[in-house]
Order: structure tokens, then sequence, then C-alpha cells
């Protein structure tokens, strides 16, 4: 048998939605499958209710298997039909090491007294929601370390931060609306910082993050918040940056799209082809993509995969069916994910980031092929993702590559979140949208006139980050000041005043 069933179906175990004998009924079920996946939608059959709980599951027992972790004993065991399940006696809301503390228990259900579990736990390991006393912490109890985390993620959400940071010898800081936040005067010890990271980790994660320094995982708690983590150390020692996923998909309209949503919605109607979303870190690009994933679910009946480090947005099949596979726990690199994708019967590919020769080429290829692709880049306008989806090829490819790009592209939608008037993030945007002018110009590897085009192509729902701006200032939903220093076209700067 597939020893990385064996571990996914121990953890089911001991998360306690299923017993030995109830594991044994569902593989007879798949016909004594020994496929992870196969063994994990059998299982959702029988526990809809559990979809949250049962992926990350999945996703850790896939992770920590390619990190060598094996199952402590067989999971479909049993003697004389009663069973021997491994199952902990520990409560489901107690906290354990590594990633269980805060990612197993998703149930969000409440307890007699009206808490929800995690808050439970805070208060049982005598921590106050909010951001703890720091020196008062015993880093050798992973319990209260577990708390405390918990604590403050709990809190920090509840204020609208998006970013929580803990480094060793450095004050810990979010940032809320685009703007760092000093959480307390006082820097974290070393050991702190290092107890907070490791409590995350089971063992195989530990040596992982050991031998490459460098950890990218996905936690989820039980109000519905998932996390994007990430571990790295550095000359001062370990720092912990979560990035906030929203517990709820917005939808193209919620984000700020305004005016533009029917040109938007007009690319997602394509069956073939390549659509970008681009813009620097924290432009809100993974919400973005996110959105259009679940307007395409709810509007089309085709076949989804999803490819992302790690996967953040967990979409749930509705008219579409999804498949999300995560970079490292499901498949080794974006390339092999997307080449085993065109064997899969896919209609449409979403790319969560697109960064180097191979992946870019599989997408184009892709898109080429008969598949809307969808993808993300860290470019800031439109005729600089042209340039740097070029840029990687090698001067002889170049002139295919052009002509491939000036066929699939159907277009690019770049944004940036500016501080708003109200305290709040603005989304403003630029918009191009494929047409034979926009083809042409690729084609002869003219991208420098994209911006006259796109200053024209207005009838096309086609706008300029500068035009963009401009207009959030007129409706007043900017400060002057932000308008000057996001508008780079001197005549556009001048309509400020």
């Amino acid at each position: 048998m597939d020893e990385e069933l064996l571990l996914f179906a121990e953890k089911a175990i001991k998360a306690g939605i299923i017993d030995s004998a109830k594991a044994n009924q569902i593989r007879r079920n798949c016909e004594n499958t020994s496929d992870i996946i196969v063994f994990g939608e059998a299982l959702l059959k029988d526990f809809p209710d559990k979809f949250d709980l049962v992926q990350e599951l999945v996703n850790e027992a896939a992770t920590d298997f390619a990190h060598g972790e094996r199952a402590t004993s067989d999971p479909f065991e049993t003697t004389n039909g009663s069973t021997t399940s491994t199952a902990a006696s520990a409560p489901q809301d107690s906290p354990a090491k590594g990633t269980a503390s805060v990612s197993k228990h998703t149930t969000g259900e409440q307890d007699t007294n009206g808490k929800r579990p995690l808050e439970t736990i805070v208060s049982a390991a005598g921590i106050k929601p909010g951001i703890p006393e720091f020196a008062a912490l015993n880093c050798g109890n992973p319990q209260q370390i577990a708390a405390a985390l918990i604590g403050m993620l709990l809190s920090l959400g509840e204020q609208d931060f998006s970013d929580l940071h803990l480094s060793g010898g450095s004050r810990p800081f979010g940032r809320r609306f685009g703007k760092l936040e000093y959480l307390t005067e006082q820097p974290i010890d070393d050991n702190v910082a290092e107890a907070f990271g490791m409590a995350l980790l089971s063992p195989a994660q530990k040596a992982y993050f050991e031998k490459y320094q460098d950890y990218d995982f996905a936690i989820a708690l039980d109000n519905g918040r998932r996390y994007r983590t990430n571990l790295m150390q550095h000359r001062d020692g370990l720092k912990i940056t979560f990035r906030l996923v929203p517990n709820e998909i917005l939808t193209l309209e919620a984000l700020g799209f305004g005016s533009h949503i029917d040109t938007i919605k007009k690319l997602l109607a394509y069956h073939n082809g390549l659509i970008l979303v681009t813009g620097p870190v924290g432009s809100g690009k993974t919400t973005t993509l996110a959105a259009m994933v679940d307007e395409l679910n709810k509007t089309r009946t085709d076949h989804i995969i999803c490819v992302e480090d790690p996967i953040e947005i967990v979409h749930r099949s509705d008219r579409c069916s999804v498949t999300q596979r995560g970079v490292g726990s499901h498949t080794h690199s974006f390339k092999s994910a997307l080449k085993g994708a065109l064997r899969q019967d896919p209609d449409i590919i979403v790319i969560g980031e697109m960064r180097d020769l191979e992946t870019i080429e599989m997408a184009i290829t892709a898109s080429e092929t008969g598949h809307l692709v969808i993808g993300t880049m860290h470019t800031s306008n439109a005729s600089m993702t042209l340039n740097r989806i070029l840029d990687v090829f090698p001067p002889a490819a170049q002139a295919q590559i052009r002509a491939m790009v000036a066929e699939s592209l159907r277009g690019i939608v770049c944004q940036r979140l500016l501080p708003g008037t109200s305290g709040h993030s603005v989304l403003v945007c630029e918009i191009l949208v494929k047409n034979m002018a926009v083809s042409a110009l690729i084609r002869d590897g003219k991208q420098a006139g994209l911006s006259n085009i796109m200053e024209t192509g207005k009838k096309d729902g086609m706008i300029l980050m500068d035009a963009c701006v401009l207009q959030c200032f007129q409706q007043g939903i900017i400060s002057a000041e932000t308008a000057k220093a996001n508008i780079l076209n001197e005549i556009v700067r001048r309509n400020i005043g």
C-alpha cells in the first residue's frame, strides 16, 4: 500500500474524523485504492462538512511524506472487527506541536460556554487575546507559545491587519492598510522568536527548515482565517512572516474594480488564451486571482486546475470542478505541474506565479492548445509585463515567442493598492485588452507604443494606470499627495493641481 496514504489515514484518525473500521470501509468502496486523492475524495462523500480539515490533512500528509515522515502504525489494521485505532486521546481543542497546533482545528464549533475552540485554547493557557507580554512567555511550554500566537493572530485579524512580522532582536510589527505599525516598543528575544517558529512545525518540517533555512506553508484557524507563512533565517536569528488570506472569497465588485468589471468578465468569457494579473508584492494579486476563479466557478461548467505555492484560498467546486495543487505538497514545481496538467483534461489552468522561463513557456504553450490560462507576475504595467515575458527567452527564440504571445494573449490586468482618504486601501488598475493593433505591436517588438493604443482604446475597456489614479483622486477616494506620488505622466499630474 502507498505509504503516503497510510500517513494521511493515520492523520485523519488522529484528527477524529474516522476510525480504523471506517478507513477500511472507505478504502473498500474505492476498490482498495492506494491513491491518497481518491481516498480523500471518497472520505469527503461521507463527511462533506469536513472539507477544509480534510484538505489541510492531505496537504500536511503530502508535505510530511516528502520530508521523510511515515505512519507510526497501520491505520487500516483492525482486530475481530473492532478498531485498533491510533486516534489520539487528547481533546480536539488542545494545541499540539507543529502545524496541528493551528491548522487541524477548522470546524469552528462552539463549546458549552459559547466560545470558539481557539479562544478556549488561548484562555486555558492564561493568555489574553492580543499582543502578549513576550518577556513573560515560557519558551519551553509549546502550548503557551501556540496559545500566544493564536491570540495575536485572532486579535490582529479583527483589527484589519494584513501581515504580522516576528523577528529575533526586533520589535514585532504588523501592516494595516499598507502601513507598518509597531506592536510593542520592546524587541523580541531570539529564543522567543525561535519558539514561535518551531511551534508551527512537525519534526520533519523542522529538519527541512534547518537544512534550507527557508520554508513556506499555510496555516488555518478555527474562525476561517488562513495565513500564508514564511520562516527564514537571517543575521539576527529567525523571522516569521504571516500574510492574512481573506476568510471569504470577495467578488470582483467588492474588490473595487468598479466600472472595469464588464471588461474583466469579457476576458474570463474566453475559452482559450492567456490572461495575466500583475502588480508589486502586496498589491492583492492573489485575492484578485481568487475572485476570478470564483467567477468562473459560478458561471461556467469546466475543469479548473490551480497550481499555487502554497495553497492560500480554498475553492469548493460549484458549477466547475476545481482541483488545487500546492508546489512542494502535491507537485515538485510549477513546471512539472503544468506539464502534468495538459494530460489531466483541464479547461482552465490557473498559475499562482509565473517566475521562470519554463513556467512561462508552458503557460504560453497551454494557452495555444485550447486552454484558458490565468497567471500572475510581479510587474507594474502592461508594457513591462510583456517585456518581462519576452526577455526571459534567448534572443534566437524571441521572434517565435512574440508571435505566440501576439496570438494567445487576451488581456493584462495590472493593479496596485493605494491608501484611501477613508483609511482603507483603494484598488487602482491598468487594463490592456488585445486587439489587432496590440497584436501588431507585440509581433513587431514595439511594446513602448502600447500606452498610445491603450489611451485611445477606452471603447475596448482599456485604461492606463495614470488615468485610473486620476479618476480616484477626482472621486475623492485618494488624496492629492497619493495621486501625485503614483502618476508618472507629468501632463496628467498637472490635472491634480
